[in-house]
């Protein structure tokens, strides 16, 4: 039996002769990308891996304040720190998190699990196809 699709969101990305400085459109807003100086850019804007990453730590910080709030917790400030590094086994991102609030130490447990409910953490980790075919 074939699973139907449920459409999420779209995205589209045009590119003209400045390189490598992209004109990324998602639903009401636009954003500049590029690659760094180092690689042939003029880093105008966020490279695609600077911006994989700020999808999982805006994600994770919006699932910990929804979750936050719904336990009436007092936390004033949540801080997600990533970094992406390369290995012979694929990639590891590390993750740190810091809450500026009053916590116990099991409520702290319970955050970092939480963390890894976020949706954009669910794609990273889950069962990816990119299907690229002609438009």
């Amino acid at each position: 039996m074939e699973s139907e699709n449920e459409f999420i969101v779209d995205a589209a990305a045009v590119i003209t002769h400045a390189k490598y400085q992209t004109t990324v459109t998602s639903g009401n807003h636009t954003i500049i990308t590029d690659e760094p100086v180092d690689i042939g850019g003029a880093d105008t804007g966020m490279s695609p891996y600077n911006l994989l990453l700020a999808s999982l730590a805006s994600c994770t910080v919006i699932t910990l304040r929804m979750y936050i709030d719904r336990k009436m917790w007092v936390v004033d400030e949540i801080n997600i720190k990533l970094e992406l590094f390369k290995n012979s086994e694929g990639v590891v991102i590390e993750s740190k998190l810091a809450f500026k609030g009053i916590l116990t130490d099991d409520q702290i447990k319970r955050l970092i699990t939480i963390a890894d409910a976020c949706p954009i953490h669910k794609i990273l980790v889950g069962n990816i196809v990119v299907n690229n075919r002609l438009a």
